[in-house]
């Protein structure tokens, strides 16, 4: 097992400064990086260096991997931690730093790239025995063809593009006649997004929650997993909440879809930290989705119900470390987090970047607030407008739930509008508390008019 002396985390936020805890938990130094917009941010504070990599732009900053490497090989660091977005599923990102004898924590360019593409991904996962979504074979650039594919399989279908993520090229077609124009529509988003206008036909899946595995690589052949983490409270696609265990669970349900995760994490035999994500219908069948091959955002709920450093076991298998497939650790209790965005939930979740005048972040037993936001930090308009991650665990559910709506309540961010209204509005709500939702709940869930200013 060979030893990793200096970290550089190429990220800036939450995720970078949640990196920095556990590399000095660790011993093990750090290198920050950071545009001129984030000179001030606590990520550069507390990491043991810290290298200007340019303007605020993300690119030509945060996703520049020559002033990352450069940065890197500067400060000596022997390893980079990409965190989440950014360049964290950049294959070609991977390979300069294997290129460049820096360590990646992650998967290798070949894994990212083959889990990138939603085809074969989809077409890997079939092979190694993971239940699958009936669709086309592969990608299709031809409507005939698309059509006669749907239409074999049965209305509603889903369109789908090949590259990328998040709800971007992606059409729910319910009827043959819109068939066409969800189909160009696709390949053109699909084309201005990525670069690439390949999508995909598949069955859609009717009232289905999206149920997530978080796994764990050695890549030397052995796979674990953690259990699996409930995120079908979405919007666009997006999560909003997420939750660990799943209200719909049980230990069979749990084992199945565990081990199906495994087979497709050691069919390419995967390093590192990995989501692999699933459709489970309103039957409980369960339908592989995609794989993500880094940290989640939502990695803290497992880690409360598991009481493991996802981050931590991250860096211990790119230094060697094996995994042993017996030992997943037992889950206990439930966790929930909230992500708290810069954003107007009364308008239509518009942006609502600007300066925080005030900020108290809530404490108390069970509750753990991941963020680098503060009184007087601006919250700009280039990047991701996360504020915070909220995350309370109890004993049940129920406890959960009541220490979220408690926290909730103490959070105070003033100077910018923030979704808190919406999650106390949500963890007010029935149907959620009962546990009866899909991933399109939210299609019909109105928020509350905001109460009126006292003078």
């Amino acid at each position: 097992m060979s030893d990793i002396q200096k970290i550089l985390i190429a990220n800036r936020g939450e995720i970078a400064l949640r990196v920095i805890r556990t590399c000095h938990e660790m011993g093990i130094n750090t290198v920050a990086v950071y545009s001129t917009m984030d000179r001030d941010a606590l990520h550069v504070r507390f990491a043991d260096e810290a290298v200007c990599i340019g303007p605020p732009a993300s690119a030509e900053s945060y996703l520049r991997p020559d002033r990352i490497i450069a940065a890197a090989e500067v400060t000596g660091a022997d390893a980079i931690h990409p965190g989440y977005g950014f360049l964290a599923e950049n294959a070609e990102f991977s390979q300069i730093c294997a290129d460049n004898d820096i360590e990646f924590i992650g998967p290798d360019a070949d894994t990212i790239r083959l889990m990138g593409q939603k085809s074969l991904a989809k077409e890997t996962m079939n092979k190694a025995g993971v239940p699958i979504v009936e669709g086309s074979d592969g990608t299709i650039d031809d409507l005939d063809k698309a059509y006669e594919i749907a239409s074999d399989i049965g209305f509603p279908v889903m369109v789908k593009a090949a590259a990328g993520g998040g709800g971007t090229g992606m059409r729910l077609v319910r009827e043959a006649e819109g068939f066409e124009n969800a189909f160009n529509g696709a390949r053109s988003e699909a084309d201005a997004a990525f670069g690439n206008p390949e999508v995909y036909i598949e069955k859609f899946v009717e009232k289905p929650r999206h149920v997530e595995i978080q796994v764990l690589g050695d890549g030397q052949g052995n796979v674990m997993h953690f259990g699996e983490r409930e995120c079908s409270i979405q919007r666009r696609h997006q999560k909003l909440v997420e939750e660990c265990p799943s209200p719909i669970m049980d230990e069979e349900l749990r084992e199945e879809m565990g081990q199906a995760a495994i087979r497709g994490a050691e069919s390419v035999n995967y390093e590192g930290a990995g989501t692999v994500e699933f459709l489970v219908g309103a039957d409980r069948n369960f339908y592989f989705m995609e794989m993500n091959t880094r940290i989640q955002v939502e990695h803290p709920v497992t880690e409360e119900v598991t009481d493991c450093d996802l981050v931590e076991h991250q860096i211990r298998v790119s230094m060697g470390e094996t995994v042993d497939p017996n030992e997943r650790p037992p889950m206990e209790g439930h966790a929930i987090e909230c992500r708290i965005n810069a954003e107007n939930p009364f308008q239509n979740f518009s942006p609502a970047p600007g300066d925080i005048t005030a900020f108290h972040q809530p404490g108390g037993h069970g509750i753990r607030v991941d963020t680098a936001a503060y009184s007087g930090y601006r919250i700009p308009p280039t990047y991701d407008s996360m504020i915070a991650k909220l995350i309370a665990y109890g004993k049940t559910r129920d406890h959960a739930l009541r220490k979220m709506r408690r926290a909730l309540d103490e959070f105070v961010v003033e100077g910018v509008q923030t979704t808190i209204p919406f999650h106390q509005q949500l963890m007010d709500d029935e149907r959620f508390k009962r546990g009866e939702f899909d991933t399109r709940f939210l299609d019909d869930f109105e928020m509350q008019p905001a109460p009126a200013e006292v003078a």
